[in-house]
């Protein structure tokens, strides 16, 4: 008689999570940038850099972004915006910033960005989108040349601060067949809410163009409130503040008269909170963007405090991104890796962050359906037999009836 073996999965921190198949929804094009680019795009703009040599220009990116405020935080992008100024400088960027997702194991990325501030060279709103779309496009050819197939979509981005939110709407929707796949706002939270561009929203409702909205980043529940409501959100980018409007008590009593566990806590959702659980309106969380900015200060600033356990462990639909790759000095594997160590995620909720992912993609269903049935092939080997695969990500299941590669490859939606 054989005594069965029982297989235990690997801990996250045995595997290599860049060879697994990732989503990545909340990456800003100007926040990922690689410092060598910078160094030589500067000198062909003639724009002056704090630093002259791609290590030091990436320490100075780190340590002013850590100064743990949004309005130092977004200092940095004067410099990376500054080099994003031509067609030829856009191209460049987008091409790497698909070639860094690739080598990351990222298959579908939506990649935001606001034209409005790459227009001081000369070109025109629509003119730039298509630079940056070039450039994407062919970082995805050059992907799928190596065996690796990726898909990237634009979310085409308003900033806050200015009054452009309805032409950069129709920008948008007007590159829906060529790349543009949603709609954002971003900039500063505080002093500008969706409510400013309420006609904006309602007008790209009517177009069933989709939105994200920042909210809940350096604002609490008011802001993600105003997002659900006038900016017609369906995600919110960060809304981490969404835990503002949870309570959680210790050492409690219950409606029934007992007292909880010395290991338990009752919680309490408020309306908003319990909203955008029980909607599954997903939460664009970025870990260390989040320690940078300040916008989890008030739960004591660590990865440790960060509110994001609570919000998974409540069941709300979270995601894990990195925001800008080049300030916080992180990869969306960075991101999993530090999940799992600080708060002992196994293989098996690191793929929940992805599907929750791919079911909040800015992608029809069958698409969405698609790529989670990938992620759980791919991610259930792994954590079946414990073993990746060597070499780029190769994604057979995005092969359509016709040899088309990529989700959506002969997409015609309206």
């Amino acid at each position: 008689m054989t005594d069965a073996i029982e297989f235990t999965a690997p801990s996250p921190l045995d595997i290599d999570l860049a060879a697994l198949p990732k989503i990545s929804l909340h990456d800003h094009l100007d926040g990922g940038l690689r410092p060598a680019t910078i160094l030589e795009l500067a000198a062909s703009a003639g724009h002056a850099l704090p630093a002259d040599t791609a290590d030091d220009l990436a320490h100075w990116f780190a340590e002013s972004a850590n100064s743990g405020t949004l309005e130092r935080y977004l200092e940095t992008f004067d410099h990376t915006i500054a080099v994003m100024q031509t067609a030829e400088h856009l191209h460049r960027v987008a091409r790497e910033f698909v070639e860094d997702l690739v080598e990351d194991g990222v298959v579908y990325a939506e990649v935001r960005w606001a034209p409005e501030q790459h227009l001081a060279g000369g070109l025109t709103l629509d003119q730039a989108v298509e630079a940056v779309q070039a450039g994407l496009d062919e970082g995805v050819a050059n992907a799928e040349d190596a065996g690796a197939t990726i898909r990237v979509g634009q979310l085409i981005t308003a900033m806050r601060q200015n009054d452009r939110s309805m032409e950069i709407a129709e920008l948008a929707v007007r590159h829906r067949q060529a790349g543009a796949v949603g709609f954002d706002i971003a900039g500063p939270e505080t002093g500008f809410p969706p409510a400013r561009f309420t006609e904006a929203f309602t007008w790209l409702a009517a177009q069933h163009f989709p939105a994200t909205v920042h909210a809940g980043e350096s604002d609490g529940v008011d802001s993600i409130r105003d997002a659900l409501l006038n900016g017609r959100a369906l995600r919110l980018g960060h809304g981490v503040r969404i835990a503002d409007d949870i309570t959680v008590e210790f050492d409690a009593v219950d409606e029934n008269g007992e007292r909880v566990g010395a290991d338990s806590a009752l919680v309490d959702l408020g309306e908003t909170a319990a909203w955008v659980r029980d909607r599954g309106i997903a939460l664009e969380v970025c870990p260390s963007s989040n320690l940078q900015t300040g916008a989890v200060e008030a739960y004591g600033g660590t990865v440790s405090t960060h509110p994001i356990d609570m919000l998974h462990q409540l069941g709300f639909r979270v995601t894990i991104n990195p925001d800008n790759r080049l300030m916080s000095g992180v990869s969306l594997t960075d991101e999993l890796y530090l999940l799992a160590e600080v708060f002992g995620y196994s293989l098996e909720e690191l793929l929940d962050f992805q599907l929750n992912a791919a079911e909040a993609a800015f992608l029809p269903l069958e698409e969405r359906e698609v790529l989670a049935e990938l992620l759980v092939e791919t991610w259930g080997e792994v954590i079946s037999t414990g073993a990746t695969s060597e070499g780029p990500v190769i994604l057979e299941a995005f092969v359509d009836e016709d040899g088309d590669e990529g989700p959506g490859a002969d997409d015609d939606r309206a």
